[in-house]
């Protein structure tokens, strides 16, 4: 027989993409929204503050002002994507006391979240309980583990 193991990254994505804003400014990001950037290794953080939108950008690691983008427990069995985000909400006076899950939408090559909108609150899933215990998103108390650019 030709058994095959079945693990929990076998579940298939989710088709909506979703970009997560908790709450000391990391910024996660579902698998299906890193796929719609091209999967890169680093953004470029934009924001549009009339509209209130916030914006990525595949771009090259090299680049001065790139933020590497973290998968969190290694890129090939990641379904959530870490980006630091701490200096961009305080320079822009972005709120960030309660974590928030948007969903996002790609525009010429930019992954644009709507921030005017209210967002879905989400809580930890360390416990297994609460809003994001089955959504992918990680709430602040990992954001020591995710900053990975001076904030």
């Amino acid at each position: 027989m030709a058994f095959e193991v079945f693990t929990k990254r076998m579940v298939p994505l989710a088709n909506q993409p979703y970009v997560t804003v908790q709450k000391r400014g990391t910024i996660s990001m579902n698998k299906s929204a890193h796929a719609l950037l091209g999967d890169p290794g680093a953004v470029e953080l934009l924001y549009d503050a009339t509209a209130k939108v916030m914006g990525f950008r595949a771009v090259a690691e090299t680049v001065e002002h790139a933020y590497a983008i973290r998968a969190m427990g290694g890129k090939a069995a990641s379904s959530t994507f870490m980006v630091s985000g701490r200096a961009f909400f305080r320079y822009y006076g972005i709120d960030t006391d309660e974590a928030r899950r948007y969903p996002a939408t790609i525009e010429d090559g930019v992954l644009c979240v709507d921030l005017s909108q209210p967002g879905t609150v989400v809580t930890s899933n360390r416990n297994g309980t609460g809003a994001g215990a089955n959504t992918g998103d990680l709430s602040a108390d990992t954001e020591g583990q995710a900053e990975s650019q001076p904030s």
